[in-house]
C-alpha cells in the first residue's frame, strides 16, 4: 500500500464532516493504515501537505470540501512535479464540485477506497497572480463578483447543508449585494470590455454544489472556460440561475463563454473574488488585476 497522508477538515460542511471521517478510521484501518492530520486554522491544510510532500508521501487525501482541496493543491504545488504526492479527495464539504468532476464517488467510504487503491490521472492546475504579486493556485473554479458574495454569504446559513445553502445564498446576494463591474479582458484570441455582474474561469463544469456553469468544461483538456454574465436586472438573474441548473444557458445574449490558456483583466473597481470557494478577495478588496494562467497535467488525482 502507498504511504498516505489524511488531511481532515473538521469544520467543513458548517462542522458535520467530524462524524463522517470518524466512521471512516475502520476502512483505514482495514488496508493497512494511514497518517492522520487535522486542520485547526485557515491554511494549515497546505502547510500539511508541503510537508507531506517533503516527508516523501505517496497520496496527500483531502478530506473536506472544496476549500480543503484548494489548499492540499497550493501545499502541493510548492513542490517539483517529480516528487509531487498524488491527490486524493473524500467529499465532506457542501459543493463538492471538483471531485464530481473527476469521477469521486460522493459516498465518503467508496470515496476513500478510490483515493486508496485509484489511479493516477493528470489534471490541469490554474495558477492566478494578483495586482499586488500574490500567487495562488486553483482546480475548480475562480469567481469574480456576483458568485464570490453568494460564497461569502453561504458561511451565514447555518442550519442548512449542501446544494441548499447555496441557492439561499444566492437569494440574499440578489436582494442585498448586487454589485455590476466594468472589466476588461485579453486571452491569446480574443480583447473586450464589458460591464458585468459575475465572471467565472472553470476548469471543472460545477459550481455551488449544483450550478454547471461550464456544463463542457473538463478538468484534463488543457483549456479552461470563462463564463461572463453582463449586468441584468434582479428577476433576470434569478431566471438565469435556474437556466445554468438544467444547463441552458448559453443561449442567453447576455452571457459570453469562450475557451482560453491564458487571461488578463482589469476591472474599474477592487474585484470580490474566490477560488475554489476560498475567498481571496471579499468586502474590503483591493484587488482589480489579475492574470491567469493553465498549467496542463500538472498534477495526477486518484480517480
Amino acid at each position: 500500500m502507498p504511504k498516505v497522508k489524511l488531511i481532515f477538515n473538521p469544520i467543513a460542511n458548517l462542522g458535520r464532516a467530524w462524524h463522517i471521517a470518524s466512521s471512516l478510521r475502520p476502512i483505514v484501518y482495514e488496508h493497512g493504515g494511514a497518517d492522520w492530520a487535522g486542520t485547526v486554522y485557515p491554511g494549515h491544510a497546505s502547510e500539511i501537505a508541503h510537508q507531506a510532500a517533503l516527508e516523501g508521501y505517496d497520496v496527500v487525501v483531502a478530506m473536506g470540501g472544496d476549500g480543503t482541496v484548494h489548499e492540499v493543491i497550493n501545499g502541493l504545488m510548492k513542490v517539483p512535479r517529480d516528487r509531487r504526492p498524488r491527490l486524493g479527495i473524500v467529499p465532506l464539504g457542501s459543493g463538492n464540485d471538483f471531485a464530481f468532476s473527476i469521477g469521486i464517488s460522493d459516498r465518503p467510504d467508496l470515496a476513500l477506497r478510490q483515493a486508496l487503491f485509484g489511479q493516477p490521472h493528470p489534471v490541469d492546475v490554474g495558477q492566478i497572480v494578483d495586482g499586488h504579486g500574490r500567487v495562488e493556485y486553483w482546480i475548480n473554479a475562480i469567481g469574480i463578483g456576483f458568485d464570490t458574495v453568494v460564497t461569502i454569504n453561504s458561511r451565514r446559513v447555518p442550519l442548512f447543508q449542501g446544494f441548499a445553502v447555496y441557492f439561499l445564498a444566492v437569494l440574499q446576494t440578489i436582494a442585498f449585494n448586487y454589485f455590476p463591474f466594468r472589466l476588461s479582458i485579453q486571452t491569446e484570441n480574443e480583447t473586450w470590455e464589458r460591464e458585468l455582474l459575475m465572471l467565472v474561469l472553470c476548469n471543472g463544469p460545477r459550481e455551488g454544489g449544483g450550478f454547471f456553469l461550464a456544463p463542457n468544461a473538463r478538468p484534463d483538456d488543457g483549456l479552461f472556460t470563462y463564463v461572463s454574465v453582463n449586468r441584468i436586472s434582479r428577476p433576470m438573474m434569478l431566471y438565469t440561475l435556474t437556466r445554468f441548473l438544467n444547463h441552458t444557458h448559453q443561449s442567453l445574449p447576455y452571457i459570453h463563454m469562450a475557451d482560453f490558456k491564458r487571461l488578463t483583466l482589469t476591472s474599474d473597481r477592487p474585484l470580490y473574488i474566490h477560488a475554489d470557494g476560498e475567498v481571496l478577495a471579499g468586502f474590503g478588496s483591493t484587488t482589480d488585476r489579475l492574470e491567469v494562467q493553465l498549467l496542463p497535467g500538472e498534477l495526477d488525482a486518484v480517480v
